[in-house]
């Protein structure tokens, strides 16, 4: 189903008549079913960010054994375990395990690279790496803390959630968001992004006067439809919690995918990236980068988000008298970046499919002097940029603390990424204006 935050209804085809009428809760539910509500936000949050969903299921998903500490994965929130690093910072590939050697799901290769603020306080992300070469076998993750923004860079993923399935692949993203149940299969070595948030819902930005058209339209944005199964699991289905930044798991001897019919606005969702409006300087001067900003998590602080997910798409650069690749910047934003396909821009060489960077806050960044001396002489025609790439960056308000995992233990931090500024040479001349 498609539409951004619409109040969708679904019932799964083989049992016609499941969603209750006229009401969320009868005395008896249609086929003997439970209802269940799923609350996204407060009871008493304004209409326009109230989300709320009803899920009409075989069995409650109280019906679980107590919870208890998983060790699994390299997850944390601890962002004072090792000293902070203001240096420009670049990962090469992330590397998938082999399967033989190492078989790791979904859960399993979740990795923190970077993040800032805490769970209990409702306020923060985190930016986890996900590697994986073994789909989820009867266990399923949900997330007390955030929502879960997905980005699949290597290998496709079919998500199985209490409302449905989505299969979602290489250029496209979805949003898990907090407390909803989900299992990922993969088909071979898979890695990718995840950016969580914290304390609010992602959205699409405001337009302002671009209008009531553009950028990522609400149209594009896919619901999936009611699908159940009625399976037992005598050996023991395993539900994991990510609660207050640590793992814990419970065992239940049914499939919690045991939904019949559902109604409500508070979903997962998926949006493919080719689907976005690019909107770009037409005359003079680069663009601020936000004109590509696909989702936002606000802040209470107008025009300041929490977190921000931009993409870089293929699109027509035209801009006359113009240094055409991004500018130089000293930005009090924190910006990681990540690569789905292809060369990004100001950097061809280096910064890699599967690999990421980050330029902390106030952290000088910019073209490398290959891509500076190459701009600043080309002739200035209409031409494609980024065709056959998609990169894309997680920007947010806060300032962002490396894990242990991402300066050492990973062992994939570009140590030379500085030298790429190196050959940048002064070509000022009081003489020449």
């Amino acid at each position: 189903m498609s539409g951004f935050g619409n109040e969708h209804v679904s019932e799964d085809p083989r049992c016609p008549g499941a969603l209750p009428e006229g009401q969320n809760n009868p005395q008896v539910c249609p086929y003997g079913l439970y209802a269940e509500q799923l609350s996204g936000s407060a009871f008493t949050c304004p209409r326009p960010t109230n989300k709320r969903s009803w899920l009409y299921r075989i069995l409650p998903s109280v019906c679980h054994k107590p919870f208890k500490p998983l060790k699994e994965g390299h997850l944390t929130h601890d962002w004072d375990e090792i000293e902070p690093d203001p240096n420009q910072l670049r990962w090469k590939p992330f590397e998938i395990p082999k399967a033989p050697q190492n078989k790791m799901d979904f859960v399993s290769g979740l990795h923190t690279l970077c993040g800032a603020g805490e769970p209990r306080g409702r306020n923060g992300i985190a930016v986890h790496i996900f590697v994986c070469n073994t789909s989820m076998v009867d266990r399923c993750l949900y997330n007390s803390d955030g929502d879960f923004l997905i980005v699949p860079q290597q290998g496709k993923l079919l998500i199985t959630t209490e409302f449905g399935k989505m299969l979602v692949e290489p250029n496209e993203i979805c949003v898990i968001q907090q407390g909803m149940r989900f299992s990922v299969e993969v088909f071979g070595e898979t890695r990718g992004y995840i950016l969580e948030v914290y304390g609010a819902h992602f959205e699409l930005p405001d337009l302002g006067p671009i209008g009531a058209n553009g950028l990522a339209n609400p149209r594009d944005f896919l619901v999936p439809v009611a699908w159940y199964e009625d399976r037992q699991v005598p050996g023991g289905y395993t539900v994991i919690s990510k609660y207050q930044g640590k793992l814990f798991a419970a065992q239940q001897d049914y499939s919690p995918f045991n939904v019949v019919a559902w109604h409500g606005n508070y979903t997962p969702y998926k949006y493919h990236l080719e689907k976005f409006m690019v909107i770009n300087a037409v005359a003079f001067d680069h663009a601020d980068p936000s004109i590509f900003t696909v989702l936002t998590a606000k802040t209470t602080r107008a025009g300041v988000a929490l977190a921000d997910f931009v993409i870089f798409p293929p699109r027509w650069g035209v801009a006359n008298n113009t240094f055409r690749p991004p500018y130089y910047h000293r930005n009090c934003m924190s910006e990681f970046m990540g690569l789905i396909k292809g060369h990004y821009e100001a950097k061809e060489e280096g910064f890699q499919p599967g690999g990421g960077s980050l330029h902390s806050m106030m952290t000088p960044h910019g073209p490398d002097a290959d891509c500076f001396e190459k701009a600043s002489k080309a002739k200035l025609e209409p031409e494609r940029v980024a065709d056959g790439t998609m990169a894309f960056m997680f920007e947010s308000s806060l300032s962002l603390a490396v894990t242990k995992w991402g300066l050492q233990t990973s062992n994939r931090l570009d140590k030379n990424y500085y030298k790429c500024w190196e050959p940048l040479k002064s070509h000022f001349n009081p003489r020449c204006k």
